[in-house]
């Protein structure tokens, strides 16, 4: 995940208003990652899914805040793999009320791939890059089509 899917906005510009305006009106915002889900749950932006691990930048850290009536979900998830279950959880996700927090025992990273791959039409997807800033992906039919290509190679 070197290579952001979508927009990068570095750090500095990470702010409550420089997200909001990638944000469309009703859209399903998906965060993967402590750090990112903690911010966007700071600046009052409830994830619709929320992926965290429970690490960041390969250190224990203590998992962001719960928003009440959020439904939990956990999965096992090996680092540099995506499972089966993985999969199968996150597109269960998509089909609940909202919001919905999935913690995964391992690492969420490569999670961002079935996220973009099975996300609904006014999906946003943010995750992190580490010590740089924030990736921000409209889930459109292009990123559709290359993240499960992507999923296709891991199989």
């Amino acid at each position: 995940m070197k290579v952001p899917l979508g927009v990068f906005v570095s750090e500095d510009e990470a702010d409550k208003q420089t997200i909001l305006g990638h944000l469309g009106d009703g859209c399903c915002l998906v965060t993967v990652g402590d750090r990112t889900t903690e911010k966007m749950i700071g600046f009052g932006l409830i994830p619709s899914l929320q992926i965290t691990d429970g690490t960041e930048k390969r250190e224990k850290r203590i998992h962001p805040k719960i928003p009440s009536g959020t439904i939990e979900f956990s999965v096992d998830n090996p680092p540099s793999e995506v499972t089966n279950q993985s999969i199968e959880i996150i597109k269960k996700s998509f089909s609940v009320a909202s919001p919905v927090r999935l913690t995964v025992n391992g690492e969420e990273d490569l999670l961002v791939l079935p996220v973009c791959a099975h996300a609904p039409d006014n999906a946003v997807v943010m995750y992190g890059q580490p010590n740089e800033g924030l990736v921000i992906v409209k889930v459109t039919a292009e990123i559709r089509n290359k993240t499960q290509s992507l999923l296709d190679l891991m199989e």
